[in-house]
C-alpha cells in the first residue's frame, strides 16, 4: 500500500487564540456584507456602496494573508523538514496553484 500525503486540517495546526481572532474578523466581515445588502436595498449612493465593497475586500485579504502565513509557518515548514519528497512536492504544487489563481 502507498503512503500518500494527507495535509493536516486547518484546525490541527492553528492556535485557539488565532482561530478565535480569525472567526471574529470573519463575523465582522459577514456583518459588513449584510450592511452592503441593506445599502443596495435602500438605493444608497453608488460611491458609498463601492467604498464599502473595497473595505470588505481589504478585510478578506487580511484574513487570507493571515491564514496563508499560518499555513506556510506550519504545514509548509513541516513538509519541508519532513525529508519526504512527496510531501515537499505536494505543498509546493499547492502553493503554485494558489499563486496561479491569485494572479488571474
Amino acid at each position: 500500500m502507498f503512503d500518500t500525503y494527507t495535509p493536516p486540517g486547518y484546525m490541527s495546526t492553528m492556535q485557539t487564540t488565532d482561530k478565535s481572532a480569525r472567526l471574529k474578523r470573519l463575523n465582522r466581515i459577514e456583518g459588513q456584507v449584510r450592511g452592503l445588502a441593506r445599502m443596495v436595498d435602500e438605493d444608497r449612493y453608488c460611491i458609498d456602496i463601492v467604498t464599502q465593497i473595497a473595505a470588505v475586500r481589504a478585510a478578506l485579504r487580511r484574513v487570507e494573508e493571515q491564514v496563508l502565513q499560518e499555513h506556510i509557518g506550519h504545514c509548509v515548514e513541516k513538509a519541508i523538514t519532513s525529508g519526504r519528497p512527496d510531501e515537499q512536492r505536494k505543498v509546493i504544487e499547492e502553493l503554485m496553484e494558489l499563486l496561479g489563481r491569485a494572479s488571474k
